[in-house]
């Protein structure tokens, strides 16, 4: 089984903790995580971008001119895409870009950005992640406690209001419930740190 340091909010080492192999040691799969995490930023896309073909755009009608002895190409309207102001061929119109994809593989998924905290020693557990108020100076003396630097996020098994608030501020931290746990978060951050509620609430959702 494998082991990970629990901390207090002081950086102290209280004791190892016991997780999951098969949640936070797994045989990662790549594949799954990277459609997982496209499948996340494709779903925030609006999918709105329109293009006019030439049954859209105003004008048109009549020909242009003669079909012979002007010496010109051949020409039926002069909306047509080769034309200055006409349509435009095969442009692009209102779609959505989701896709599907299996539960098995959104599990692997999350469990193998799980196994890639763990692995890279990314991942910090402290006992009780709770603040007495809502300033940011609260965040930034514990990052500073427990040396941690880049894009940090903080998961709790409850929501923390105080947590959330004294986050939001800063432009590299950020706070989720272990219920809304997902890749691109937890990727994107360069520490994961819990609590250890958390830890365990994720362990019995995953197993």
């Amino acid at each position: 089984m494998a082991k990970v340091e629990l901390k207090n909010n002081k950086g102290e080492k209280l004791k190892d903790i016991t997780i999951s192999d098969s949640i936070w040691k797994i045989e990662t799969n790549d594949d799954c995580l990277k459609k997982m995490i496209r499948l996340q930023l494709d779903s925030t896309r609006q999918g709105t971008a329109k293009t006019k073909t030439r049954s859209e755009v105003s004008g048109g009608g009549r020909k242009p001119y003669k079909q012979k002895g002007t010496g010109r190409a051949r020409a039926g309207s002069n909306r047509s895409p080769v034309w200055r102001g006409g349509g435009i061929a095969l442009g692009v119109t209102p779609r959505d870009y989701t896709f599907k994809i299996n539960k098995k593989e959104r599990v692997l998924a999350l469990k193998s950005a799980l196994t890639y905290k763990y692995t890279n020693k990314e991942l910090i557990v402290i006992d009780n992640i709770n603040f007495d108020s809502l300033k940011t100076k609260e965040v930034k003396n514990l990052l500073d406690t427990l040396k941690l630097a880049g894009k940090v996020l903080f998961v709790t098994k409850e929501d923390n209001e105080n947590l959330f608030m004294a986050t939001r501020n800063l432009g590299y931290t950020y706070h989720i419930p272990a219920d809304e746990i997902n890749c691109y978060d937890i990727v994107n951050a360069d520490y994961m740190v819990c609590d250890e509620e958390a830890i365990n609430y994720i362990e019995e959702v995953l197993k």
